[in-house]
């Protein structure tokens, strides 16, 4: 059974820290059985992101290596990168695909939309498979060229194994694109 909880009442909002990307709130929260507790939460700046899954072939992704200062590594994962003011999400899937891969896409389908650490953080992300792909630059603004990786989708599950494909939006991006691209037996039964 799933509860109906009623959302708790903020009775204040404090700015703890605040940087470029982030801003720290510290909520004072009253839930409906009385009970009161102190949160903190971090909220993004901007509109959101964008996630993509090229497919430059029905049988070939394409993955992007680039430097992750959180793991100070190189991982690798699809192309992403924040939506721009005035900019709908595929637009900025689009324009993001042209700036890390140097493809546009004719063809964009929306998948989902995953939120990363929802309990302490508001980032919401857009997860499109691109197709029907076609040669176009942009300039981004990464700080050095990003490696492009092409991989079959059929060996999905050997990514998976990579000790570099580590990040969990690119592995939920990859796991509904392959659901997608294969749609699972189940979805003829009732």
């Amino acid at each position: 059974m799933i509860g109906k909880n009623k959302l708790p009442k903020i009775n204040s909002r404090n700015q703890v820290a605040k940087s470029r990307l982030f801003t720290i709130e510290q909520l004072e929260l009253t839930f409906s059985n009385g009970e009161e507790r102190q949160y903190e939460r971090m909220v993004g700046s901007g509109n959101g992101a964008v996630m993509i899954v090229p497919m430059l072939d029905a049988d070939t992704i394409l993955l992007v290596r680039e430097y992750c200062a959180g793991t100070h590594s190189y991982e690798l994962g699809f192309p992403k990168g924040l939506i721009d003011p005035g900019e709908s999400p595929e637009q900025a899937a689009n324009r993001e695909l042209q700036e890390e891969i140097f493809y546009g896409s004719k063809q964009l389908k929306f998948l989902s939309q995953v939120m990363m650490a929802p309990a302490f953080f508001n980032a919401k992300m857009d997860i499109f498979v691109a197709s029907d792909l076609y040669p176009s630059m942009l300039e981004g603004d990464e700080p050095e060229p990003l490696d492009v990786v092409p991989w079959p989708i059929k060996d999905y599950k050997a990514l998976l194994r990579q000790p570099d494909f580590q990040e969990a939006r690119s592995i939920a991006a990859l796991m509904l694109s392959v659901d997608y691209l294969s749609p699972s037996k189940l979805s003829n039964q009732d």
